[in-house]
Parts: structure tokens; C-alpha cells; sequence
């Protein structure tokens, strides 16, 4: 057994992965399975797709989206379903080659269901009419798992994280109570490709749940449910008032789909409302606070915007000082399991003790107008930690970063059950680590994952700081990094790390930076001037 399968045999024996109580007993259509392989066959298509784009309103992209379709090998007809567009919707798509037809009820449920019954074709693609930035072959890469035999129903997975909907809503109620769905990336995405004839079988419902209704309908008639990856795809955010409501349609329907198969018990409410929370520690939900910004700060938790160490003040409020110090000592260097066994130390702690820890942890001073600077200056500020995340999220938001990353332990009732999971971010991604080396659960792979290369904006600039020797790979991997008042002599062999003591250097730092891009822009630049 080389290095590497000895690391991943370390993380799937020792990180527990937790999918609420009675998950994996709950009867359903089928045994719970490993998330299949995503499909990418590569034969040529013979026209045989019916594209359906429901429409409301949107001129400003429809024509582009039509003739995107039609583009297409596979693509044998194009549907415009219109629902009463006001603007001038209907007569750009007839004009760029589609048949548009008038939905029999306002909404998109029905939209697409007139769709069903207008389609020539038995293989259905549906598109929102308010797409961009689409590669080529999309349509031809939904159809092929149906040409092959090998797919019923197929959701697109795209190159962005999921919107905060998903994040927050489906994700986690789909982890509870349909847990054999909770691997689709995009539950509620628009993008999706099926059979007419098991579409006929299924209710479309008439809001924001159409989608996730289908996806689940779909599973439960015991159809083969896939994803493609169609790499990166825009389309424009739904104003807050619109996110309200989405969220509250989708839980609607995941709730009745959860009661019709007898899933839907008070156990697994409480089980949900601890999956929304932990959702929030997840790279998906804090890729969703980029809002377009290109550069990156990440701080370390303890010891660099704290001046403390969580877990033993928690200890110290608990009295578990000496149980904690027992894997202090660094008598075990196997990082799981030391963690772990932490974990368990603080079993049967309220989570209202570990809030109030956090909320009273001294924090640097400066370290609140430093990040308020590199925000100004059009930066993302990111707290990583491999602490825990119920104290990192308090403390990411005492200094108004953006978003935290950490390790969750577990609540049951807002008591913690010692159990613990590794963030996936931390994790090494299989595929792409060819070093041994790197093999390890690092806050290295959380830089990692902030640079890959389907991620749209991409990181064009990436500050870290750090204090201790579990930062050292994080900060060798920054464009540029800083180390406040280090714990370890090995802080001071990194080359290119800067020593400050006081985070208004880093600010700084920061403004002579921006002062120097200024310099060297041209005179009559009219643009952002980038750190």
C-alpha cells in the first residue's frame, strides 16, 4: 500500500460523515448507492433533441439562447414555451429559428409541461431562456446517456457553486430525507435533459420547486437519474424577494415528497435544521460571496485574528483541561485521529457554551479595519481554520469577513455528539494531487480549490496569514503571505513569509500596494486598480 491509499484509508476510516438519524434506514426505491461517475461519451449525435426553453420576459438573451440550440448537431427543433412576455421575447426567438408556443398557465411548471406535449422528439433538453457564456455541445453531452441507454433523467452540473437556495434549502433537505439525491450538485438547476415519456408520468409543479419536484418525482419512479458536467454557464441572480420565495416553494416540495414516501419525521426536522447550519461551513456556499472579485485574503483562526486558542478555552469553560492536553502534547501525530478524539472530549457540550467561547475570544486589535480595507480594496477575506466551524463562523463574522471554512462537529439537539468531519475543502482532491506529499488534510487544498481552473471570475491574487506550522503549506502556496508573531521556529525558514506583529502593517502593506498599482497604471486608465 503506497503513501497515498495509506492517507486516504486514514480519511475514510477516521472522518465521519453524518446524514442525520434514520438516514440510512429509511426504506425508499433504492439502497442508498455511491454517487455514480459523471457521463462523458464523445460519439456524434443525428438530430434528435427537442429543446424547450420556458420564457418570460426575456429579450435581452432569448435570441442568443435559440441560436445557441440550434447550433447543435443533436438539436432537432427548438420550443419557445412563452408565459405572456410583455416585451418583445416572442419575436426574437421566432426570428432566430425557434417555434414558440403560449404556456396554458402563468408559471414555469406549466411551461414546461406544454412543452412535454409539444415536443416531436423523445429525447427533451430543457434551457432558461436567460443564459450565458455557454461552451459548445451542451445539448449533444445531455442526449448522449439517453442515445446510450444509460439515462432516463440527467441534471447539468456547471462550474460555480451552487446559489444560496441550494446551498442552504436543498441541499441539506435533500441530505435528511432524500439522501440518495444529495450528491447532484445542482438540484435546482433548469438545465435538464429526459425521456417524454417519463415526463408524462410526472407532476410539474407550478413555482420555484419545479425542478427539485422533478428531480425527486423522477428518482421515485425508479428512473435512472444522472448528471453531465457541462463546465462553466452565467445567468442572472434573483433579487432577494425572489430568494424568499423560492426557498419557501422548495421546502414546500421537498416536504410533501419527503411525506408521500413516509420520510417526513420530527427527528428529521431536527436533523435538517442542523444540516441548513453546517451548509454555511461548505467551499460550494462560500464560493456563492464572491460576487465577482478576482482577489482572495485568507486568516487563520487561532492565533492569527485570535490571540487565543479555541478549543482550550472551551476546554477551560467545560473542565476538560487536562483531557485536552493529553492530545496537545504532540505524542500523536496522526492529525485525524487526534482531532477526533478532541472532538470527543467536548461530547454532551451545549452549542450555546461554544457560542458563548467564541463570542468572548479576545481578537488581535486592528484585525477588524484591516479586513474592512482589503474589502474596500476589492478583496474576498476568508477565515480558515482547522478549528471548529460554530466557532469560526462567529468569528468570521465579529470581523466581517466574508465567509469561514472549518471542521463541523456535530449537535443533536443542540447538544454536540463528539462526532467530527473533515471539511472537504481541506480535503486532496484524488484526481488532481499527483504528490504524495500533498496527500494530507491541509489548508493547502483550500488555496487549491480557490484557484481551479473552472471557477469563473478566476483568483487572480491570493494574500494569506498564518502563525503556526499547520499554516506553512497555506502560506507557501499565496501569491503573497505574512506570518503574525509565530509559534514555531519553522515560520522563519519559509522565504518570502513576512513577520509583522500588528495587523496594521498588513493594512499597510495593503496600501502601498494599491499606491504602487496606481503608480504604474496608465494616466487616463479607467478601471479598477488591482493590488
Amino acid at each position: 500500500m503506497n503513501f497515498w491509499q495509506r492517507i486516504w484509508q486514514w480519511v475514510s476510516a477516521r472522518v465521519i460523515r453524518w446524514q442525520g438519524p434514520g438516514a440510512a434506514t429509511t426504506a425508499g426505491p433504492a439502497a442508498l448507492k455511491a454517487p455514480p461517475t459523471p457521463l462523458s461519451l464523445a460519439a456524434p449525435l443525428p438530430a434528435c433533441v427537442s429543446v424547450i426553453i420556458p420564457a418570460l420576459n426575456e429579450e435581452k438573451r432569448i435570441a442568443d439562447v435559440v441560436r445557441y440550440a440550434l447550433s447543435d448537431p443533436a438539436t432537432a427543433e427548438v420550443i419557445v414555451v412563452d408565459d405572456s412576455s410583455t416585451d418583445d421575447t416572442v419575436a426574437l426567438a421566432k426570428a432566430a429559428g425557434a417555434r414558440v408556443i403560449t404556456s396554458s398557465l402563468l408559471g414555469k411548471g406549466a411551461s414546461m409541461s406544454d412543452g412535454v406535449q409539444a415536443a416531436q422528439h423523445d429525447i427533451l433538453v430543457y434551457l432558461d431562456g436567460d443564459l450565458m457564456g455557454l461552451r459548445s455541445g451542451i445539448i449533444s453531452d445531455l442526449a448522449r446517456p439517453f442515445v446510450a441507454e444509460r439515462a432516463d433523467f440527467v441534471k447539468a452540473r456547471f462550474g460555480r457553486g451552487g446559489g444560496r437556495v441550494t446551498e442552504l434549502t436543498a441541499k441539506p433537505m435533500l441530505k435528511v430525507f432524500f439522501p440518495e439525491l444529495a450528491h447532484f450538485s445542482q438540484p435546482l438547476g433548469g438545465i435538464i435533459g429526459a425521456r417524454k415519456a417519463l415526463l408524462k408520468q410526472l407532476t410539474f409543479e407550478d413555482g420555484y420547486g419545479v425542478d427539485i419536484g422533478l428531480l425527486i418525482d423522477a428518482w421515485r419512479t425508479h428512473a435512472r437519474v444522472t448528471e453531465v458536467d457541462i463546465g462553466h454557464l452565467e445567468h442572472d441572480s434573483q433579487p432577494l424577494v425572489d430568494l424568499t420565495s423560492m426557498a419557501n416553494e422548495v421546502s414546500r416540495v421537498i416536504y410533501s415528497r419527503a411525506r408521500e414516501s413516509g420520510r417526513l419525521h420530527v427527528e428529521q426536522i431536527t436533523a435538517m435544521y442542523e444540516s441548513q447550519r453546517q451548509a454555511t461551513a461548505s467551499w460550494d456556499y462560500a464560493i456563492t460571496r464572491q460576487k465577482n472579485r478576482t482577489k482572495l485574503l485568507l486568516l487563520d483562526m487561532d492565533g492569527t485574528v485570535t490571540t487565543s486558542r479555541f478549543a482550550t478555552l472551551l476546554a477551560q469553560a467545560t473542565g476538560q483541561v487536562e483531557a485536552l492536553s493529553q492530545h496537545l502534547d504532540g505524542s500523536n501525530p496522526d492529525v485525524l485521529t487526534r482531532s477526533a478524539s478532541i472532538a470527543q472530549i467536548f461530547r454532551f457540550v451545549h452549542r450555546e457554551k461554544f457560542e458563548a467561547v467564541a463570542k468572548a475570544m479576545p481578537i488581535r486589535a486592528g484585525v477588524i479595519d484591516c479586513v474592512k480595507a482589503f474589502k474596500r480594496a476589492g478583496f474576498m477575506v476568508g477565515v480558515v481554520s482547522d478549528s471548529y466551524f460554530v466557532a469560526a463562523e462567529i468569528l468570521r463574522k465579529r470581523i466581517f469577513a466574508d465567509f469561514a471554512l472549518a471542521h463541523t462537529v456535530q449537535f443533536q439537539g443542540d447538544v454536540c455528539t463528539g462526532e467530527l468531519s473533515i471539511n472537504s475543502a481541506f480535503v486532496p482532491d484524488p484526481e488532481a494531487e499527483s504528490n504524495p506529499a500533498q496527500a494530507i488534510i491541509s489548508k493547502h487544498h483550500v488555496v487549491t480549490k480557490f484557484r481551479q481552473a473552472g471557477l469563473q471570475p478566476r483568483f487572480e491574487l491570493i494574500w494569506a496569514v498564518g502563525d503556526n506550522e499547520n499554516d506553512i503549506d497555506m502560506l507557501n502556496l499565496a501569491d503573497r503571505a505574512w506570518m503574525i508573531e509565530p509559534k514555531s521556529p519553522l515560520m522563519k525558514n519559509i522565504k518570502g513569509v513576512v513577520e509583522i506583529a500588528h495587523f496594521d502593517e498588513l493594512t499597510a502593506a495593503l496600501t502601498l500596494a494599491l499606491q504602487q498599482a496606481a503608480a504604474q497604471a496608465p494616466p487616463d486608465a479607467n478601471q479598477a486598480v488591482r493590488a
